[in-house]
């Protein structure tokens, strides 16, 4: 019987068989590097013709101004002259027929005192006149009678002489007693306190029924007339505070400005706010004076010399050739650098006065590491 032998498969046979996956798998393979190699010459085409991002950037806007230097205080407004009005006499305040607001004239009664005592004084001082008078005559009468005894030759020179002194001693007692009823009579007068200018009363200091000494203020009377502006002045304001042009604006009304003119500067500081009081005058000819006790603002500006643009310092740059600034194109938001004059600088402020333009934009930060030509988004900064 024939019989068909079977072995293991012969080993080139099975070679043969897996050499077309093998081939499949290389292609594939090689097929998706191409396709990576294309799409990463794609973006990489993509990112050389897409324009660069625009930078952000802060700037601020040009604005010319005077380089006047100026500064505010705060003040009140006031009356030129504040009587305090006071008793010449001391006694017991019994009516104060005007208050606080009221306005007066001159030689309006604003105050009244007890007028017992003044009276009683008075009615003395008419006796000891009186009893001067009464004195006079005798002694007088006394000098005539050894005046004809000492002619005739029956009184003694020495007798005369001392009736003569007597006489002169009378008469200077009626002449006291005369001064004295003047003096009680004035003080009984002074029992009226009147106003000795126009003007309006801005404060009380005492209340019927208060006894008051000679000279305490009863009633103050601010006097019609010119007004003024009062501040204090720290010590690095004194000297320019004599040069600068000064100008007062109310809190209440911030209009118009009047002009005004230092008056009055306090010669020492105050002991605890270690500041000068000072006194504008207002220049308010033909218009509506400030009512007294408004708060103000008095500005004080120094002389200037022409106007500056206020930049912050770090927007300036200068690599040797000189000073300059990066100005945003409005229309294309491109940057330029363009040379700028200065007129001065401080740690944080430069002041150009010439190379730009008002309105114009400036970069404020960042400017070492921009160039020219650039594109940004601005920021605005001031």
């Amino acid at each position: 019987m024939n019989r068909t032998e079977t072995g293991p498969a012969r080993p080139d046979l099975a070679r043969s068989a897996r050499r077309p996956a093998v081939l499949f798998r290389s292609v594939s393979a090689a097929a998706l590097i191409v396709a990576a190699v294309g799409l990463a010459g794609c973006k990489e085409q993509t990112r050389a013709d897409a324009p660069p991002p625009e930078r952000p950037v802060k700037v601020a806007t040009v604005r010319y101004a005077s380089t006047a230097e100026t500064r505010d205080f705060v003040g009140v407004i006031r009356a030129r002259t504040e009587s305090a009005l006071g008793f010449r006499v001391a006694g017991k305040l019994v009516e104060r027929p005007v208050d606080v607001g009221d306005r007066v004239t001159a030689g309006q009664v604003v105050a009244r005192l007890d007028r017992t005592d003044l009276a009683l004084q008075v009615r003395s001082a008419e006796a000891e006149l009186d009893a001067a008078r009464s004195n006079y005559t005798q002694a007088k009468s006394d000098e005539a009678r050894y005046a004809s005894l000492r002619s005739r030759g029956f009184a003694p020179v020495a007798e005369y002489e001392r009736k003569k002194a007597a006489l002169d001693a009378a008469a200077s007692r009626v002449e006291q007693a005369r001064q004295s009823l003047d003096l009680a009579r004035n003080q009984l007068a002074y029992g009226d306190l009147v106003a000795d200018a126009d003007g309006v009363v801005v404060s009380v200091g005492a209340e019927p029924g208060q006894v008051v000494a000679t000279g305490q203020t009863v009633v103050t009377v601010a006097r019609d007339g010119p007004r003024e502006a009062e501040v204090a002045l720290p010590e690095s304001w004194l000297t320019e505070a004599r040069r600068a042009n000064a100008a007062v604006r109310l809190w209440a009304d911030r209009g118009d400005a009047w002009p005004a003119s230092l008056r009055e500067l306090a010669p020492q500081a105050d002991p605890v706010t270690r500041t000068y009081a000072a006194r504008f005058t207002i220049d308010a000819a033909g218009a509506d004076l400030p009512a007294l006790g408004m708060t103000a603002t008095v500005t004080l500006a120094l002389p200037g010399n022409g106007e500056v643009a206020r930049l912050p310092l770090a927007a300036v740059m200068n690599d040797g050739s000189g000073a300059s600034v990066f100005v945003v194109d409005p229309d294309t938001s491109i940057l330029h650098r363009r040379k700028v004059a200065l007129r001065s600088f401080t740690e944080e402020v430069a002041l150009v006065e010439a190379g730009l333009k008002p309105g114009e934009q400036v970069v404020t930060l960042g400017v070492h590491q921009l160039r020219d030509g650039v594109a940004v988004r601005m920021l605005k900064d001031g």
